[in-house]
């Protein structure tokens, strides 16, 4: 019975799954206590701050994350150290970019009236020095499918965070700028961490080459596309919300929207696990493998989906009122929770029609249906604001890009192999039976 449970314990599914939650679940709790000790307006000011922190990491998360994992896992020990290096190469040069505008933006900082622009223009540099060599740990760590070590990167980071809030609300010391420097803390300790382990690889610098930086970033101008679909849109609502609703119109909008960090669980640990099936059914010229492997992966989330948001839409105060407190009960945060459960059924395909693109070397799709996304969100949004003056114009327009996305995204699969859209949630269910019936044989059989 203990080797099951070690065996299950070191499966990469399991850890996939378990990083995430435990990611997701630490992120929850710190939300929980920041919306609880700070105002809604400081609230709202620290969550535009990380949305536009995140998305600009995002053009180095996504540019590097993938092209990576694609040229290192099942790579020579040459051509490991070769893509490493080379890694750390364009991960340095992105980063320094970064800095230098954090660094010039300081003489232009009085010009500038929002609270949260301000904190981004000032301490950006820093954090993005801070997270690089945990950030290029992960991608190794991923390359290689060690999840464990994984976890222990995402524990150290999260954990860190939030002993360092706890901290603050017991010595009475909570408040924005120093939430802020214990997030910065937070992050320089992880790198650190992973430095000191030997997980980022950093001794492979000395071993790049030309050849493997241009192939990367010739890939990676394209891919991170896919990574930028995934919280762009959520992005440019913050940035209307902010600037045409106000802060705690911001506070209570994330509050809600925040909860479908529940719905990102299964998606991100299906998507780490889908990659590389996908990959081996294309490297194997195998188109139909291809599709197949697609369809499983999003019409199962998209079956699973539909009994979480029924409950979820049933119990929306609940977590509000955990989460938020009693300042945040009886807002629209719980009614823009339920919107976002009702849109989540297609979300599944959209992300798994983006990453079977980038799987299939057509990156470049995904990035111009991102930008055609991000046209319809903001004037959705707008048009949103305009009608209703409040944030259910914002969680009414979401659904539009999504569904955008999902059509461009099927239409280019098609082209590559042909297969019916709604076929995805027929084998979506058998896959589910399967899975029931194989655990049920499963309990029979060590009864």
């Amino acid at each position: 019975m203990w080797q099951k449970v070690y065996n299950l314990i070191r499966n990469k599914y399991f850890l996939s799954l378990a990083g995430n939650v435990i990611m997701s679940g630490f992120g929850l709790i710190t939300m929980t206590l920041i919306y609880r000790s700070l105002s809604k307006s400081d609230a709202g000011t620290w969550v535009f701050f990380q949305s536009i922190l995140l998305l600009i990491d995002t053009f180095r998360s996504g540019f590097l994350t993938t092209a990576f994992i694609k040229f290192y896992a099942g790579a020579t020990k040459e051509r490991t150290a070769e893509v490493a290096g080379s890694a750390w190469f364009l991960g340095i040069a992105v980063t320094g970019i970064l800095s230098l505008i954090s660094i010039f933006s300081f003489f232009f900082l009085n010009n500038i009236h929002d609270e949260g622009l301000v904190l981004f223009f000032k301490w950006s540099g820093l954090y993005y020095a801070f997270s690089l060599p945990w950030f290029l740990a992960t991608c190794v760590i991923q390359g290689e499918q060690q999840f464990d070590k994984l976890l222990y990167v995402r524990l150290s980071n999260q954990g860190s965070f939030i002993v360092f809030i706890i901290l603050l609300i017991i010595i009475g010391k909570i408040n924005l700028p120093n939430v802020l420097f214990a997030y910065l803390t937070s992050n320089l300790i992880t790198s650190i961490y992973v430095l000191l382990k030997g997980w980022t690889r950093i001794t492979a610098l000395k071993q790049r080459t030309t050849n493997s930086i241009k192939e990367m970033y010739n890939f990676g101008k394209y891919s991170v596309g896919t990574a930028l679909s995934a919280n762009m849109f959520s992005t440019s609502d913050t940035f209307i919300i902010n600037f045409m609703l106000g802060k705690p119109a911001l506070a209570i909008y994330n509050l809600g929207q925040t909860l479908m960090q529940l719905v990102e669980i299964p998606l991100r640990s299906f998507a780490v696990t889908a990659m590389p099936e996908l990959a081996a059914a294309y490297n194997q010229n195998n188109r139909h493998g291809v599709i197949q492997i697609m369809k499983k992966y999003a019409g199962m989330l998209s079956v699973w989906l539909i009994p979480a948001a029924l409950i979820g839409c049933a119990l929306a105060d609940l977590p509000i009122y955990i989460i938020g407190g009693g300042k945040y009960a009886g807002t629209e945060a719980a009614n823009v929770f339920r919107l976002f459960l009702t849109f989540a059924i297609i979300f599944p395909p959209d992300r798994f029609f983006a990453l079977t693109l980038d799987v299939i070397h057509q990156p470049k799709i995904n990035f111009y249906k991102v930008l055609v996304m991000l046209t319809v969100n903001i004037g959705s949004d707008f048009l949103g604001v305009y009608i209703t003056h409040n944030v259910y114009g914002i969680a009414f327009a979401t659904i539009l890009p999504i569904l955008t996305g999902t059509i461009i995204g099927y239409w280019a699969l098609n082209k590559y192999s042909n297969f019916s859209f709604w076929n995805i949630f027929k084998v979506g269910y058998l896959e589910t039976i399967a899975l029931l019936r194989q655990i049920k044989g499963r309990k029979a059989f060590n009864s």
